[in-house]
């Protein structure tokens, strides 16, 4: 099905408001401030648009347009209910309200340049040039990518980004990257003790233990937060972060690190029947993840 530039232009405008918006009917105003197009515009390919079956009108005071199937599949794009969640990061905010559906890498082949056009479900209008854009994991690849905003296209909905870092993620569980034993530090051992320990072993971060169980994790930036406030003797449970996550051998590296984004915590504590058998952290799995 052949459709004209502005036919495109206003069902991608329906589709990105009526994924905002929930099941309400969407004005043909609406559609023409996020397109920059007149009303009378947009009412009047709205016509051929129903008549074509990827639209359909809801009449009433609250009435509008709401987009049918069809209209998904002649825009390529998944439907909510079947598509897989990927990540938007704004200079390091996740963008709930954003979806990427289209990367296309503009300048493959180009020695010193890599770009790509990325498509995206929601308003991007407070994404500017200059911002930093991570996306990612993709399903099935893996993929994330990092990088600049240098240009976008409000009409195609979609931002020009160039590519600083990108890398697909090893399809392979966490027993592959954990490390083994399991260090730990007592509950009621002196920071300062148990931060000698860490040193020695080359550690930064190690799960709390008390009474054969791990109730926290200590990191050094608790030591140093210990040291400023001068309470070095005091013991590790003042300082640890109460917060533990554990996962299965079974448990995908990207499955990790979501858990650690999540969460707000730089290691994971592998178990089997209940029993710490490895930790993964975000130090080792970079060192695994670099191509060097």
């Amino acid at each position: 099905m052949e459709l004209t530039q502005i036919q495109k232009d206003i069902l991608l405008a329906l589709i990105t408001l009526a994924r905002q918006k929930g099941p309400v009917a969407i004005k043909g105003e609406e559609i023409a401030e996020m397109i920059n197009r007149n009303p009378g515009t947009v009412r009047n390919q709205m016509q051929a648009l129903r008549a074509l079956g990827l639209v359909e009108g809801v009449p009433g005071p609250k009435g509008g347009y709401r987009p049918t199937a069809k209209s998904y599949e002649v825009l390529s794009i998944t439907p909510m209910e079947e598509e897989a969640p990927v990540p938007v990061y704004v200079n390091g905010e996740l963008m709930e309200e954003l979806v990427p559906e289209e990367i296309d890498f503009t300048t493959l082949r180009h020695p010193e340049v890599c770009q790509a056009n990325i498509r995206v479900l929601g308003d991007i209008k407070n994404i500017n040039i200059g911002d930093s854009v991570r996306i990612g994991p993709t399903p099935v690849n893996e993929l994330v990518i990092v990088g600049e905003v240098v240009g976008r296209d409000d009409t195609q909905n979609s931002i020009l980004c160039s590519i600083k870092e990108m890398v697909s993620l090893p399809k392979k569980t966490v027993e592959e990257y954990m490390k083994s034993p399991v260090i730990t530090v007592r509950a009621d051992e002196p920071i300062l003790d148990a931060t000698k320990r860490m040193v020695n072993a080359g550690i930064v971060n190690a799960p709390v233990e008390s009474d054969g169980r791990l109730i926290g994790l200590f990191t050094l930036r608790e030591t140093a937060k210990a040291l400023s406030e001068g309470r070095v003797n005091h013991p590790v449970s003042d300082y640890m972060n109460k917060r533990i996550v554990t996962v299965s051998r079974e448990t995908t590296l990207r499955e990790a690190i979501t858990l650690m984004n999540e969460n707000h915590v730089r290691l994971l504590v592998v178990v089997d029947d209940g029993k710490p058998v490895g930790v993964i952290t975000e130090t080792n799995v970079l060192r695994e993840l670099s191509p060097i």
